[in-house]
C-alpha cells in the first residue's frame, strides 16, 4: 500500500529519528533524508520536517547543506537548529546566546492551526545555545518561552507564515516532556500537510520480517543476547523472521551482570523456546581483564565491546558457525548516542557500536532488527510478538552493565575550571536555600546535542522537590562546567570531597552489585518499580569527609525513549530504608539522589 509520507531531514540532532517515530505513531509514513540530498528526492513527500543539530547556526556552522529544500512547494516545520535556518533564511536573526536546558514554559501570543486544542501557557522540552532574535518579512512569533519563574522571556520560540506555510519550534516537540507535542507534529502532518493516516506498528512488523528474510537469504544468525528487553525482543522477531533453527543466542556473563542475572536470563530464554539454542560463556575474566587499570568512560566502553566481539568469535569458531551473520539487540539512542550518523555528536560509545562492529556493518555481516526503534516500540513490538508483559516492561539494563555505573579514578582530583564555577556556584545554590559542593571527578552529559564531560555538584538543604529542580535547572544552566547536579540524602552534607584511587574489579563489581539489589528490592517493596522507568545504581570513587569509603548515587528517572528523562522524587517510606541499607554496606559512606534531568545529564553516568 503507498502511504502519504512525510520527510525528517536529519542534521544529526540527538532526536532526529525519534521525530519520524512520532510522526508514524500518527499514521503517516516518515523517512529519513539528508540535507545534502537533491530535491528532486523529496518529491513524494507532503511536508518535511527539519531536525535539530550539534552545529551553532550563529557560528556559520553546517551551512553546506542543500538549501533548495527549502523552496519546496510543501509544508516546512524546524526544530531548534531547524527552527533556526529556516528563520535565517527568510530574512531572521540567529544569535549565539539565550541557552536553555530541560523544561520551559511556552507562551503561546495567539490561536494557530498547529496549537489547536492546547493552553495559551504549556510545558515544553529546551536543548539550546543559540537562538532566533528576529524574524523576516511575512513571518509572526506564535509563542515566546520562559525557563523558570524570574527568567526573562524567550521571544520567538515558535514561529511561523502562513502564505509561505514555513514553521519554526526552538523546543523539541518530538520529546514526551513536550506534553503536547504529539498534538503539534499531528496538527502540522495531518492538517497543514492534509496527509491521511494509514501507516502502523503492524505495518512496520511485516516489513521488517521481510527485511530480515531478503539480507539473511538462506544462511543463519548468532545473536549476542544479554536478556535485556531488547535482545529478547530481537530474539522473538529473528525466530519469527526465520525460525528457530537458522538463530542461535549467545549469553555472556561478563562479570558486570546484575545479582543472579545470568541464571534469569537462562530461564527467559528457556521459557521462549530457545534452550536448545541457547549458548552460555562465563567470561568474566576475560572483561576484567580488559578494564584492568581504565579509567576513562569512552576508553572502558570501547573494551567492553571489543571483549564482546572477541568472546563471540571465539565462541563461534568453536561451534563452527564462523559464517552466521552477527545479531544485536541495537536500538535507535545506541546509534545516535554514539555518533552513529554523519552528523551527530558522540554522547557515549555504545558497546554494539564499537569500530570493529562497525566495520562488520560495513561488511553486511550484522543483522540488527530494532536498529531504527525506541524502547517504547520495542516494548510494543515485544507484546505483539508474545512476550510475556513483565519481561517487555522490565527496567532497561545497559549492554556494558554496572561497568558504566562503576566509575574509576586514578585518584587524582580534576578541578578543571573550578576558579570560576566554584564562586558561581555557591552563589546560586545560596540564592535558593542551598549548600553545594563541586566533585572534582566529571561524568557525562548532554548539552545541545552534543557531549558535555562536566563536573557534578552536591547540593544539600531543606527545599520542596519542585523548587529544589528549579534550583537544579538554573544550576546547570548558569554555572559553567557543571552538567548534573545530587542531592544529599546522607545524615550531614559533607564539606569535601576527595577522589581515591579505585578501578574496575571483582571486589567493586560485587559492592555495586549488593548496592543495586537493594535499590531493586526496595523499589519492589514499595510498590515502586513499574512507576519507575529506569534506576541505576552507582558507585562514585569519592572520600567525602575523609571517611573512608565511596559515595552510591542514585538515578531514578521517568522516560520513555531514553533520549529525554526525568528525575524522580522518592517518597520518604523508601528513602528512609535506603540510607539504612545502603549506608550500611562495608565500604559505602556517602550516598545522593541524581536531580537533573536529560538533557543535560545522560541517564546513566558514563
Amino acid at each position: 500500500m503507498k502511504h502519504d509520507a512525510v520527510a525528517v531531514v536529519d542534521f544529526g540532532g540527538q532526536y532526529a529519528h525519534l521525530i519520524a517515530t512520532k510522526v508514524r505513531r500518527h499514521g503517516v509514513l516518515a523517512e529519513i533524508r539528508q540535507p545534502e540530498d537533491d530535491v528532486d528526492a523529496f518529491a513524494p513527500y507532503r511536508g518535511v520536517i527539519l531536525s535539530g543539530s550539534p552545529s551553532l547556526a550563529s557560528q556559520g556552522e553546517e551551512q553546506d547543506w542543500n538549501k533548495e529544500i527549502l523552496d519546496l512547494d510543501v509544508p516546512i516545520l524546524g526544530f531548534c537548529f531547524g527552527h533556526q535556518e529556516i528563520a535565517a533564511h527568510y530574512g531572521g536573526t540567529v544569535e549565539h546566546g539565550g541557552r536553555q536546558w530541560g523544561k520551559a514554559a511556552l507562551h503561546l501570543t495567539g490561536p494557530h492551526a498547529l496549537f489547536a486544542g492546547q493552553p495559551e501557557v504549556q510545558p515544553v522540552w529546551m536543548s539550546h545555545y543559540d537562538s532566533v532574535t528576529a524574524v523576516g518579512e511575512g513571518f509572526t512569533e506564535l509563542g515566546y518561552s520562559k525557563s523558570a519563574d524570574d527568567a526573562p522571556d524567550h521571544r520567538f520560540a515558535a514561529i511561523g507564515s502562513d502564505t509561505l506555510r514555513r514553521y519554526g519550534f526552538q523546543y523539541h516537540p518530538e520529546v514526551d516532556d513536550t506534553v503536547y507535542g504529539d498534538d503539534m507534529i499531528a496538527n502540522f502532518v495531518l492538517g497543514i500537510c492534509g496527509c491521511k493516516p494509514t501507516w502502523s506498528m503492524e505495518a512496520y512488523l511485516e516489513e521488517e520480517i521481510e527485511k530480515i528474510r531478503r539480507q539473511v537469504g538462506e544462511g543463519s544468525v548468532f545473536l549476542l543476547a544479554s536478556g535485556g528487553v531488547d535482545s529478547t525482543v530481537a530474539a522473538a522477531l529473528l525466530g519469527r523472521a526465520l525460525g528457530s533453527d537458522r538463530l542461535h543466542l549467545l549469553h555472556i556473563d561478563n562479570g558486570l551482570m546484575r545479582k543472579d542475572e545470568s541464571a534469569q536470563v537462562l530461564q527467559i530464554f528457556a521459557a521462549l523456546g530457545f534452550e536448545g539454542s541457547t549458548h552460555f560463556v562465563d567470561a568474566s575474566d576475560t572483561f576484567l581483564k580488559a578494564l584492568e587499570g581504565l579509567v576513562e568512560p569512552e576508553v572502558k566502553r570501547r573494551a567492553i565491546g571489543d571483549a564482546f566481539v572477541q568472546v563471540f568469535q571465539a565462541k563461534a569458531k568453536e561451534l563452527g558457525i564462523e559464517d552466521h551473520l552477527l545479531g544485536q539487540g541495537t536500538i535507535y539512542p545506541d546509534t545516535i548516542e554514539t555518533g552513529g550518523t554523519r552528523r551527530s555528536g558522540t554522547i557515549k560509545t555504545h558497546h554494539n557500536r564499537v569500530p570493529v562492529i562497525e566495520q562488520l556493518i560495513q561488511e553486511g555481516k550484522v543483522v540488527e532488527p530494532l536498529a531504527e526503534l525506541y524502547k517504547v516500540e520495542v516494548r510494543e513490538l515485544g507484546e505483539m510478538l508474545g512476550i510475556d508483559h513483565e519481561m517487555v516492561w522490565r527496567h532497561p539494563f545497559p549492554g556494558p552493565g554496572l561497568g558504566v555505573r562503576l566509575l574509576c579514578s586514578e585518584g587524582r582530583a580534576d578541578r578543571t575550571g573550578f576558579e570560576v564555577l566554584e564562586p558561581a556556584l555557591a552563589a546560586l545554590a545560596a540564592r535558593h536555600g542551598l549548600e553545594a559542593l563541586a566533585l572534582p571527578i566529571r561524568s557525562v552529559g548532554v548539552k545541545a546535542d552534543l557531549r558535555a564531560y562536566e563536573h557534578p555538584a552536591l547540593l544539600g538543604g531543606d527545599l520542596s522537590w519542585d523548587a529544589l529542580l528549579e534550583a537544579v535547572a538554573v544550576i546547570t544552566a548558569d554555572v559553567p562546567g557543571i552538567n548534573r547536579c545530587i542531592y544529599n540524602l546522607a545524615p550531614e552534607m559533607p564539606h569535601q570531597a576527595t577522589p581515591v584511587k579505585a578501578y574496575a574489579t571483582r571486589e567493586r563489581l560485587d559492592l555495586l552489585r549488593e548496592a543495586d539489589a537493594i535499590v531493586m528490592q526496595a523499589l519492589t517493596r514499595h510498590g515502586l518499580y513499574h512507576e519507575i522507568w529506569q534506576c541505576p545504581t552507582v558507585l562514585v570513587p569519592l572520600d567525602l569527609d575523609d571517611t573512608g569509603g565511596e559515595l552510591v548515587v542514585l538515578r531514578p528517572v521517568h522516560s520513555r525513549r531514553a533520549m529525554t528523562a526525568q528525575p524522580v522524587r522518592l517518597p520518604d517510606a523508601i528513602l528512609g530504608d535506603l540510607r539504612r541499607d545502603l549506608l550500611a554496606l562495608p565500604g559505602v559512606t556517602g550516598l545522593a539522589l541524581d536531580v537533573t534531568s536529560k538533557p543535560p545529564g545522560t541517564i546513566e553516568w558514563e
